[in-house]
C-alpha cells in the first residue's frame, strides 16, 4: 500500500537516514551510560550510578521513539550492533575509565548527539516533517541539558 502523509518518498528516505544516525548515536550514548552506572568506582560512586541510571532510562525510552518516527517515514529502522556502529558518531569505550572521564565522555557524546539532532532538524524543516522536527528538538533539548549537568560536575 502506497504512503502519502504530504512528503514525497525521497525526502522521507533522507529524513529517515538522518534518523538512523540519531538513533544510533542514542542507543550507543545509552550503552555507554548503561556501562557506566555498571562500572563507575571512587567517591563519587553514590551519585553517578543514580545520575547514570536515571540518564539512561530516558535515552532507552527515546530510541523507541526514535524508531517508530522512522517506521512513520515507512523506512525500516536500523536494530543490530553493526547497524548502529557503521552509523553513529559516539566514541565507544570498552573498558572502565576512572569517574572522571566517564563524565567527560558522556559530555562528548551528549555533544555529538545534539549536533546530529540539529541536523535532523533541518533537514526536517527542508521537506515540512514537523512530527521529526518537534522529536529532533526535544532531543536536542535532553541532550544539551545532560551535558551541561554532567559538565558541572567537572568543575
Amino acid at each position: 500500500m502506497a504512503i502519502d502523509i504530504g512528503i514525497s518518498s525521497k525526502d522521507r528516505k533522507t529524513i529517515a537516514n538522518h534518523l538512523s544516525k540519531l538513533l544510533a548515536d542514542n542507543y550507543s550514548l545509552y550503552l555507554k551510560t548503561h556501562s557506566f552506572h555498571w562500572n563507575v568506582t571512587g567517591p563519587m560512586f553514590n551519585s553517578l550510578h543514580t545520575m547514570f541510571e536515571t540518564q539512561y532510562n530516558e535515552l532507552w525510552l527515546a530510541n523507541d521513539i526514535i524508531a517508530e518516527r522512522i517506521r512513520a517515514l515507512d523506512v525500516m529502522a536500523p536494530g543490530s550492533y553493526s547497524q548502529f556502529g557503521k552509523l553513529t558518531s559516539i566514541n565507544e569505550e570498552s573498558g572502565a575509565p576512572d569517574w572522571k572521564e566517564m563524565v567527560q565522555q558522556l559530555v562528548d557524546g551528549h555533544e555529538t548527539a545534539a549536533r546530529t539532532a540539529r541536523a535532523t532538524i533541518k533537514v526536517a524543516d527542508k521537506a515540512d516533517d514537523q512530527p521529526t522536527a518537534d522529536l529532533a528538538t526535544q532531543r536536542v533539548e535532553a541532550h544539551e541539558k545532560t551535558a551541561w549537568m554532567l559538565r558541572s560536575l567537572l568543575k
